[in-house]
């Protein structure tokens, strides 16, 4: 940490393919969503499509352009401060806006109905059961920070194009299977209850806020960066985390459904339905 050196080794995001690139690949999954959401308005006029999902599908494409192209992205490859607060909206409030928008329910809903029953059966199988419980969500997005920050990994990753948008990937991946765990609309078979998510959640906040605070006073990080750019980092992970994680909370309140209770099943008497008098 203190290092007074280059964030990147590549060269700063302003040429035409590092920003065209993913400004068109943005705009067509925006694209194929409204398409997706416009079909299932047509296949089913009555239960159409939710107009706040969409509108959340696009929050969440936007946040990401925000900080995929300049000048965020500009001045995140000087500055490490730019850098953690596109992993705000990379990795903490896109995935929350592109998760609420449920795009598994939509494709459920738009695939023919054997490429539907495929998608279901994957989701039910044991790899992607292990995959979204929101331990091993946790684990991937907010514990792989440590990995990040505390071993020279940060370092290297910016010293490439290609591990740069890596890390990106990651960011965004890892972000949204979490916010699916805790509070995905999308049908989740392994998903616990209200309880132990919300445990999970409490992990997150403590552990984005212990790290944040090692970040700011210098312990064990291993960050190329002048000081005070390393300690304003910090300073956006650590409210930036707080508020992304309260919103996901309110996520999780707003998307909570009892489990139906089942019905009782009423003791029949035999001899009510054939008639036949008792003892004979």
């Amino acid at each position: 940490m203190g290092q007074d050196m280059p964030m990147h080794g590549h060269t700063a995001p302003g040429g035409l393919p590092e920003v065209l690139l993913p400004a068109l690949g943005l705009l067509l999954v925006a694209v194929v969503y409204l398409l997706l959401a416009h079909r299932a308005r047509h296949r089913n006029p009555t239960q159409g499509w939710g107009r706040w999902r969409v509108i959340s599908f696009l929050v969440g494409t936007a946040l990401l352009a925000v900080a995929a192209l300049p000048p965020l992205a500009t001045f995140a490859h000087d500055d490490f401060r730019g850098h953690m607060a596109q992993h705000m909206l990379i990795g903490m409030y896109a995935p929350l806006a592109l998760v609420l928008a449920a795009p598994v329910t939509l494709l459920l809903r738009t695939l023919p109905t054997s490429r539907a029953r495929q998608l279901t059966n994957a989701l039910h199988r044991r790899p992607a059961r292990v995959l979204a419980h929101p331990a091993i969500a946790l684990l991937l997005s907010t514990g792989s920070l440590a990995v990040l920050y505390f071993t020279p990994l940060y370092n290297a990753t910016m010293s490439s194009l290609a591990g740069h948008w890596l890390l990106h990937a990651h960011f965004l991946l890892s972000g949204c299977l979490f916010a699916y765990a805790i509070a995905g609309p999308d049908p989740g078979p392994s998903r616990p209850g209200v309880r132990a998510r919300l445990a999970c959640l409490g992990v997150a906040i403590a552990a984005h806020a212990g790290i944040s605070q090692l970040m700011y006073g210098g312990f064990w990080v291993d960050i190329h960066a002048p000081i005070d750019q390393v300690q304003g980092g910090a300073e956006i992970m650590y409210y930036g985390g707080d508020i992304a994680e309260l919103l996901l909370a309110v996520a999780l309140v707003a998307t909570w459904r009892p489990a139906p209770r089942p019905r009782p099943r009423i003791a029949t008497d035999p001899t009510l339905t054939t008639g036949t008098p008792a003892g004979q």
